[in-house]
């Protein structure tokens, strides 16, 4: 198991600048932004995703790039809305997403990414065929709310994430989705809806922080995907319940991010939300599923600086992180 980072985070530094910071803080893995929502800026630093896709030598001097500075390439992630209903938006979403299957392909092919796996949300559709706006629908009364529910997975999500569920198959890569509130994936059952719908090269992207914000267990929820197979990659971010906002207004908050104080649920660097114990039981239950990847560090942290809110999380993930195999049983028969 290994420290990686989401390097959004990195947005006005160079890929150079990013990787040499990335590295002397002893982490490992890198996860890059191929575009929609994260951007594309450390990818536009060695040409580009098309360029990449295209050139050979381009995608050497990517890989050489993190090779040098002792990272791997992990995964990219392209967040977006393939299904909005602005065709404009959504077209743009689904050739960012094709466009980094492609590249993730070509890259574990040249042996720089060892798990062909592209991280992404699933998106969510209108109310109908000429919405303007994503309509995400929490409750199932009145009666309209479910009849739009059914609409938009039979009509837009099932029909979209079939067809693209095969196009990863054809290129023998992984779609990791992050489940997230807004969009119809937003927790394990959804993520498996969509998987019994659309096909298994379609899977998590297991974030913990937005199971907490949802009042799910991310321990109980690694048992249910894990036993599923339904694990390709993870991320490290932290969340914090505020008792007193959430004891007044439960956990689904509409506040600003930067009203810590008035929040409900914060996004807070690892261990900052939760011991590190926790994030120890949260390593030792992925290995049980068989999940021994990247835990990459994604941080969205008010209260912390990039530097020490990322030193902060390095440290208790070090403590965390189980980088040898335990070998034999020598005190029990297997």
């Amino acid at each position: 198991m290994q420290i990686g980072i989401f390097t959004a985070l990195f947005h006005d530094r160079s890929i150079e600048e990013s990787f040499d910071v990335i590295a002397a803080g002893g982490i490992k893995a890198v996860e890059l932004g191929a575009g929609a929502y994260p951007g594309d800026r450390h990818l536009k630093d060695v040409g580009g995703v098309e360029k990449l896709i295209e050139s050979a030598e381009a995608r050497k001097k990517l890989g050489k790039l993190a090779a040098d500075r002792g990272l791997s390439i992990d995964s990219l992630s392209v967040h977006g809305n393939p299904l909005h209903p602005n065709h404009t938006i959504a077209a743009e979403h689904h050739n960012v997403f094709r466009n980094a299957v492609l590249l993730v392909e070509k890259l574990h092919k040249d042996g720089i990414i060892e798990k062909p796996v592209v991280n992404g949300f699933s998106g969510c559709p209108g109310d109908r065929a000429l919405a303007k706006n994503p309509n995400w629908i929490t409750c199932p009364w009145p009666d309209e709310y479910r009849e739009i529910l059914e609409w938009q997975w039979k009509k837009k999500v099932i029909p979209y994430w079939k067809a693209e569920n095969r196009f990863l198959n054809e290129h023998g890569v992984k779609f990791a989705i992050e489940a997230h509130p807004g969009f119809v994936v937003y927790n394990p059952e959804t993520v498996t809806k969509l998987r019994k719908s659309a096909g298994d090269n379609i899977g998590a992207n297991f974030d913990p922080s937005h199971f907490w914000w949802q009042g799910i267990d991310p321990l109980a929820a690694v048992r249910y995907l894990g036993n599923q197979h339904a694990i390709f990659h993870v991320h490290a971010k932290d969340t914090r319940i505020d008792p007193t906002n959430s004891g007044i207004n439960g956990n689904l908050d509409t506040k600003s991010y930067g009203e810590i104080s008035q929040r409900s649920c914060v996004f807070r660097s690892v261990g900052y939300g939760h011991s590190q114990y926790w994030w120890k039981d949260f390593v030792s239950n992925l290995l049980m599923v068989g999940y021994d990847g990247v835990l990459s560090i994604e941080h969205e942290d008010g209260l912390l600086s990039t530097k020490e809110g990322l030193q902060k999380a390095v440290e208790t993930l070090k403590s965390a992180i189980v980088t040898e195999k335990p070998g034999s049983m020598f005190w029990a028969k297997d």
